[in-house]
Order: C-alpha cells, then sequence, then structure tokens
C-alpha cells in the first residue's frame, strides 16, 4: 500500500492540482489536508479537516464524501474527521466490487491513520453499507476504536429484502439510477458500479446481515445506532410497509440481543444522511462522553 499526500485549504471537488505546491493553508480553524491511497489495485481518495475528537466517516453503497459534505462539515467544526470513498464511488478507481472488497478499502484508510499516529483512536461513523464495513472492521480490530456510530445500516434484519418477488422492481430501479449517473460522470458524485453489480451488491449484503449479530458480540467498544423511522419511505405503496416493519424489527431484535447499544431514531427514510445531517450531527456530538449511553428522548 502506498500514500500520496498533499495539503491544502478550503473546499474541493477533485483531487487534481492542489496548488501553492501542496502547502498547508489555513482557513478559520480548519486545516484540510488530501491524500491518496494506493492497495489492491485501486486507488483511494482520503480528505481529512478540523480539529477535535478524530472521527472516521464511511460512506455507504452509491454515497460518496462530496454526497455527505454537510454532515462532514458540520462535524468539522469540533471533529478531526477523516472521509473517504469507496472504490467505484466518487474520485476513487474502479475494481472488483464485493463486501470483502469495501471492507479492505476502509481498513487500508485505518492502517493509513495508524501510520498517521492520531492523538486518539477515532471514533468510527457509518453509513449504510459503511455502518456494516464499520462493525466487520472493529470486530476484526480490538481497540482500534473509540467507539462506533452506525447510521442506518448493519441492521440484523430478521428476513433479507431481495426476495425473488421484488428482484424485477429493484433490477430497474438501479437501471434507472445507473442511466441517472451519466449526468455526473467524471466528478467527485460519480457511481461506477453497473445496475447489475449494485444489485450482486445488495444480494451479498443481505447475507451479511443474516450473520452481523455474531460480529456485534466482538466489540468491546460503545455503540450508538442512528435509524430511520420508515428506510423505504412512508408512502405505504408497494413493499415499502414490509420493508420498514423488517427494518425496525432488525433493530428490536439487536437490542435485545446487546442491551448496551444506544438507539436514536429519526422520522425520516434512507436518505437520512442527507435530509437531517443538522440531528445527526448533534447526536453524534452526543457522544462525547460514552459513546453507548442511552438517548431515551430519541427512542419511539
Amino acid at each position: 500500500m502506498t500514500t500520496n499526500a498533499s495539503e491544502v485549504a478550503g473546499p474541493r471537488n477533485s483531487y487534481g492540482d492542489h496548488g501553492d505546491d501542496g502547502e498547508r493553508a489555513e482557513r478559520g480553524d480548519k486545516t484540510m489536508r488530501y491524500f491518496t491511497i494506493d492497495h489492491d489495485g485501486v486507488t483511494i481518495p482520503v480528505s481529512r479537516g478540523g480539529r477535535g475528537r478524530p472521527l472516521v466517516l464511511c460512506p455507504g453503497l452509491n454515497s460518496t464524501q462530496a454526497d455527505l459534505h454537510e454532515l462532514v462539515d458540520l462535524l468539522r467544526r469540533d471533529h478531526d474527521v477523516v472521509t473517504f470513498d469507496l472504490r467505484g464511488h466518487g474520485l476513487a478507481s474502479a475494481g472488483r466490487y464485493s463486501f470483502e472488497a469495501f471492507l479492505s478499502d476502509l481498513a487500508a484508510v485505518m492502517a493509513e491513520l495508524r501510520r498517521l499516529d492520531l492523538d486518539a483512536a477515532p471514533v468510527l461513523v457509518g453509513y449504510s453499507l459503511g455502518a456494516d464495513l464499520a462493525v466487520h472492521y472493529a470486530s476484526e480490530h480490538p481497540g482500534s476504536v473509540a467507539g462506533l456510530v452506525l447510521i442506518d445500516g448493519a441492521n440484523p434484519v430478521p428476513e433479507p429484502f431481495l426476495t425473488e418477488a421484488v428482484l424485477p422492481e429493484f433490477r430497474a430501479m438501479w437501471e434507472d439510477m445507473a442511466t441517472q449517473q451519466e449526468t455526473v460522470r467524471g466528478t467527485a458524485r460519480q457511481v461506477l458500479l453497473t445496475a447489475q453489480e449494485i444489485l450482486d451488491l445488495n444480494v451479498e449484503i443481505d447475507a451479511v446481515r443474516s450473520g452481523i449479530l455474531d460480529r456485534y458480540q466482538k466489540i468491546d467498544r460503545p455503540i450508538r445506532m442512528i435509524m430511520s423511522t420508515s428506510m423505504a419511505g412512508d408512502s405505504g405503496e408497494g413493499h415499502a410497509s414490509r420493508f420498514n416493519q423488517n427494518w425496525r424489527a432488525g433493530v428490536e431484535r439487536l437490542g435485545r440481543e446487546q442491551p448496551h447499544i444506544a438507539t436514536s431514531w429519526l422520522d425520516a427514510d434512507h436518505g437520512l444522511v442527507f435530509t437531517h445531517a443538522p440531528e445527526i450531527a448533534r447526536i453524534i456530538r452526543s457522544t462525547q462522553g460514552p459513546v453507548g449511553q442511552a438517548d431515551s428522548s430519541n427512542t419511539p
């Protein structure tokens, strides 16, 4: 694994010419750093900025660090935030796609941060697939993180989402999404995966979540979950009601198995990280004490 680093100030949408010979520049209380990590035949772009408690934010499937800019900007007010693009997302290069491959991207970033010698172990925050990756990483690397914040993912749902009955509907949805991606191709928001690759990954994620309870048992750090009340939307049409019930049942199952895990519910769908960034940032900030301390005011 190799790393290429340069540092600049201010927001940006690419990792090309940084200007000023890559020297560090200050803007307010922030210093932005941008670097890439080469591993497993792919290049992963990483950004770091802010001051305070170290925090690593892992995006999910079909989301990029550019998509998460509002949440990242809010967290950087009082956290030293590191975020990155998974392979095939944003400005990362394409590669082989599987849960284990994405997990290796997160592991490569975390290994580089250990080399940089952070002031303290980071809080690891994951959204959707990123939450599942965070749980697997923490279970395999004891003591490497201060705690976990899991946003609408890593849910041990009792039933798989992608059954034969819904596959045609989801295939059509992801084919449409792939077509829409043409408008952002070549930008920091692009997703290079095909509709079939996304479909295959979602089937794999269902299988991963069927065994994720065992992973939770190996984690000795505080965990907070931030979950949507209507992950599939609240229209009541189609499969939404069943999906939402399955989602809630998974969280309730986890609560019975791991009662120390705190759960905050937001009145939102699975896009909560985009629509409710201030609320999510507030909840994450509340973990400055014990990450797993219950927040009953957000529990329905």
